[in-house]
């Protein structure tokens, strides 16, 4: 994948970037390789405080006991409910053209992918 840029244009008092002398402000957000390729994870742990959100990505393997936290975002109270609703937005556009998303329970814990369990 080559380096890619994401253009946001932002409506005033729509973030907190805002610039009286600039309605329409330009936000240059920059891409690079290695974070374009992504992380996968299959199970999300959601932590707070009294200033901020943690959330812990975590891939978990089929058999394996122990799983590792991949990538770890903190964001602020006000970033993390416009973060719920910018997923709530999206889930519903994307229910919108493909249906609704089944199976969407919380699973037990600790999830179990079957097979064995590793052993050393």
């Amino acid at each position: 994948m080559g380096q890619g840029k994401l253009l946001i244009f932002a409506k005033k008092n729509s973030m907190t970037m805002d610039n009286p002398q600039n309605p329409n402000q330009q936000l240059d957000i920059e891409l690079n390789d290695e974070v374009a390729e992504g992380i996968y994870s299959n199970l999300a742990v959601i932590s707070h405080s009294n200033q901020e959100f943690v959330i812990d990505f975590i891939r978990m393997m089929p058999g394996v006991p122990k799983a590792r936290v991949k990538s770890r975002i903190l964001v602020t109270p006000g970033h993390a409910k416009r973060l719920m609703n910018a997923l709530a937005d999206n889930i519903a556009k994307y229910e919108e053209s493909f249906g609704e998303i089944e199976g969407f329970e919380n699973p037990p814990f600790p999830m179990n992918f079957g097979g064995p369990i590793a052993q050393a």
